[in-house]
């Protein structure tokens, strides 16, 4: 007996019609038919093929009829016969596999039907321990704190000129080069050399200026802005279309790149470019832009 999956959704004359037609030929190519809704199992993917039949190895998309129907039946029914007559150990094994449910079975299943609540929450723990960290250092839990600012240490630069602050006068301490008016400064915040990158690095506040968050800025806006569009996506039943390759560079690539390699090549030694230090505005926005695009 064949089995046949179709994946479908209500109120589709096309797969209603195909459920038909399958009906009609179950004497000539006795089956077992599995139907799946797109849309209540959120599979967007197939939203524009319904209805779209699968047998052993065929696939057929719509729009197909009743004959094309019989020949992708046929064909699937024809490799079963030939298989059983060849009697190979690995075909058995694969339909003796088939006729059970493992542990391995149900977790992918599970998974496929949550991955998006997986998804957002791994976003949502990784952007809320990098916040997580100055509030720990607030409380007196610096062994704690310390622990994630040294593996977040790895995966982002934490200049304290680049990072948000909690708890403190101001929620960030730009490099006097940044020229924003009514902010105090890194240099004035904390008597560190501005050039001194691994200051900046080892520097994670104190009870005047407040504790910075285990990620800067930019990763920050990145990271919310993946969370922000998962949430979304979830949200909408993920039927959000991806996003044409060249607007992903336009709207996330280029904006992000020039802030920053502008502003790297501005303070190189050699004076190519006027001399430029990007601001925690410009960082978050190009930051998000990169994020929700390219999630």
């Amino acid at each position: 007996m064949l089995t046949i999956t179709l994946y479908m959704r209500a109120g589709c004359h096309l797969c209603e019609q195909a459920v038909e037609d399958l009906n009609s030929l179950q004497s000539q190519f006795p089956h077992r038919l599995v139907q799946i809704d797109v849309e209540k199992e959120g599979m967007a993917e197939y939203l524009e093929q319904i209805p779209v039949l699968e047998t052993g190895p065929y696939k057929i998309k719509s729009p197909f009829d009743k004959k094309k129907l019989e020949i992708t039946l046929g064909a699937a029914q024809d490799r079963q016969v030939q298989l059983k007559e060849m009697d190979l150990d690995a075909h058995e094994k694969r339909l003796e596999r088939g006729k059970t449910v493992t542990i391995v079975d149900r977790f992918f299943y599970w998974l496929s039907r949550r991955y998006m609540v997986v998804f957002n929450l791994f976003a949502f723990i990784y952007v809320g321990l990098a916040f997580l960290a100055p509030v720990l250092m607030a409380g007196g839990n610096t062994l704690s704190a310390n622990m994630i600012y040294s593996v977040y240490g790895r995966l982002c630069h934490q200049l304290a000129y680049r990072s948000w602050f909690l708890f403190g006068e101001q929620a960030a301490y730009p490099r006097e080069m940044a020229d924003i008016d009514r902010l105090v400064t890194y240099e004035e915040a904390t008597d560190l050399d501005p050039f001194d990158v691994e200051a900046a690095f080892k520097f994670r506040g104190n009870e005047e200026v407040g504790y910075k968050a285990a990620l800067c800025q930019r990763d920050i806006a990145i990271y919310g802005a993946i969370l922000l569009f998962g949430v979304i996506f979830t949200l909408t039943k993920r039927r959000i279309r991806p996003l044409p390759f060249i607007a992903w560079v336009v709207l996330g690539i280029l904006p992000m790149g020039l802030d920053g390699i502008s502003q790297l090549i501005s303070q190189l030694p050699w004076e190519i470019l006027p001399v430029r230090e990007s601001t925690p505005l410009l960082r978050s926005i190009t930051g998000s832009l990169f994020g929700f695009s390219t999630a």
